[in-house]
């Protein structure tokens, strides 16, 4: 579905179509480099300011800094969503999470919440006869409505949404349970010591942090005093499957290993991996080849270590001569957060580094240092470095991966993503024309050529356990973030007209749809 938007006054005559569907895709066939491979990694909770290639002083990151120097280098770029459920969801989908009622964060029990009926980005590579595998942090639920037994095979999975291998990290590495999943099977479970999970109380004898404090090794500053596990309590309660546990300190090599081997394995054929890391979310538990060597806690090691599994995966690539005809797409699911959860010193170890670089907000928020991430597209066979200030969302991923590949996107799937494909490859800065934010109260916002509306909302201003600014106001908000980027100003009242119109076109987003069946519901063909 196409629709139409008036244009707005004050700015350069721009019409709005493919608000709610793909837009025409750019035929990019090459018979020499005609299926590349494909690297998706999603990094957790890293901000635009924590990396020195986006201008970061206080910490060094040369695996990434290497990428981005190689590909195009986005400045303008932005996940779906604040939070991380719901920015995976459209990525996955090419449809904004709010169009749906169930991607909140998601607890780590949840059915899985992209419907098998859905054409997915994974499907679309698939078709064109790739390998597809996914690694890491998941957090888009398993196995069915009702909630997921973890003591059998686990179905539906990742792989009735496209993907051939799996191997993931349930939810987030701060919720049971804590163990990891491959191809719907709990790795190393002993079925004589069964797995219980629960959200709304507490199951089994294990202890929790609120009762036994003094078995905590990393304590809460707000909400994670359910089940310990290697010393550290957790967002829900568990027990059983003691040998399945991961090892905090190890996550991050047994994710990178396990990408690593799937590179190898694929490496004759066209191949899609997916891998979530779970740095640098909370807890930040590093290897202890990392512990220590920021000099700025916890949560700089493990930026340190985040560059590390870039370069692991990078040196791969080269190892196998495959890097130049892959397609390595680096970015973040939301932006950053300094203390969200546990006594880490993160803020007080923070040393000069900013995070959020000059933006106001973060991870949860609706302001720019919610979504803006870092977004590095590499391809040396079609790339030339560059640094691409267009605006684009990652909602468009979908689109633009599809057109390189010269794959049809079936009628109704992906409702929302727009083909894209020129501005990652660096060929045109003539970017995405509007880009919407959402923040964790499902409050939204519209930028387009420089001014930004934030619809009215009467959630609470505040996360208060991250003292983040959510950006949620009773009043209508607009900035020009092109003079003010750090949105100082709200400009609303001195605006009437802009601000009318960006809230009419927003209005006119949110209707896309309404009165018909979902897209995604659109049975696969």
């Amino acid at each position: 579905m196409k629709i139409s938007f008036r244009h707005l006054p004050l700015l350069s005559s721009v019409i709005l179509t493919s608000a709610c569907g793909s837009s025409p895709q750019t035929n990019l066939r090459n018979t020499e480099y005609e299926r590349p491979n494909i690297v998706y990694i999603f990094a957790d909770d890293l901000g635009i300011g924590d990396l020195s290639c986006y201008g970061a002083t206080k910490i060094s990151t040369p695996n990434i800094d290497r990428l981005a120097g190689q590909g195009t280098q986005f400045t303008n770029a932005y996940a779906t969503s604040a939070t991380s459920t719901p920015s995976r969801f459209g990525l996955l989908t090419g449809m904004y999470p709010w169009r749906q009622k169930n991607t909140g964060i998601a607890p780590g029990n949840s059915e899985l919440i992209i419907d098998t009926a859905c054409v997915t980005m994974t499907d679309v590579i698939k078709r064109a006869g790739y390998a597809t595998g996914v690694v890491g942090k998941w957090h888009l639920g398993l196995g069915p409505e009702g909630g997921t037994d973890f003591n059998k095979k686990i179905s539906p999975n990742t792989q009735d949404i496209g993907f051939d291998y799996e191997f993931v990290i349930p939810a987030t590495v701060d919720r049971v349970p804590c163990v990891f999943v491959e191809n719907g099977l709990v790795v190393g479970l002993d079925p004589n010591d069964p797995i219980q999970v629960s959200y709304t109380e507490k199951v089994g004898s294990w202890p929790t942090g609120e009762e036994n404090p003094e078995l905590v090794t990393l304590k809460p500053s707000q909400g994670h005093n359910n089940t310990i596990v290697n010393g550290i309590p957790r967002i829900g309660w568990m027990t059983g499957g003691t040998s399945a546990l991961w090892v905090d300190e190890e996550i991050a090599d047994v994710i990178t290993d396990k990408a690593k081997r799937f590179i190898e394995r694929h490496k004759d054929k066209p191949f899609f991996l997916y891998m979530g890391t779970q740095d640098v979310h909370v807890p930040r538990v590093p290897h202890a080849r990392f512990a220590g060597k920021s000099n700025m806690g916890t949560r700089g090691d493990v930026i340190l270590q985040l560059d590390w599994t870039i370069g692991e995966i990078m040196n791969t690539l080269d190892s196998l001569n495959i890097a130049d005809n892959t397609i390595f797409i680096f970015t973040s699911d939301n932006g950053a957060v300094i203390d969200d959860g546990y006594q880490d010193m993160a803020y007080e170890l923070l040393n000069g580094h900013t995070p959020m670089g000059i933006y106001r907000g973060g991870k949860y928020s609706v302001y720019e240092a919610g979504t803006r991430v870092p977004f590095i597209v590499r391809w040396p066979a079609r790339i030339k470095p560059n640094k691409q200030r267009a605006l684009f969302s990652q909602i468009d991923v979908y689109a633009s991966l599809a057109a390189i590949l010269n794959q049809t996107i079936p009628a109704g799937a992906a409702p929302d993503s727009q083909d894209h494909s020129e501005v990652m490859l660096g060929k045109t800065n003539a970017g995405r024309p509007f880009v919407v934010q959402q923040n964790l109260d499902n409050t939204l916002a519209i930028i387009q050529e420089g001014w930004k509306y934030i619809e009215p909302s009467y959630a609470e201003p505040i996360e208060f356990w991250t003292k983040t600014e959510l950006g949620n106001s009773i009043n209508p908000q607009l900035y020009n973030i092109e003079a003010d980027p750090s949105e100082k100003m709200n400009i609303a009242l001195i605006h009437p007209d802009i601000t009318k119109d960006l809230a009419k076109t927003l209005q006119d987003i949110k209707n896309c749809n309404d009165n018909e069946t979902p897209d995604f519901m659109i049975a696969k063909q």
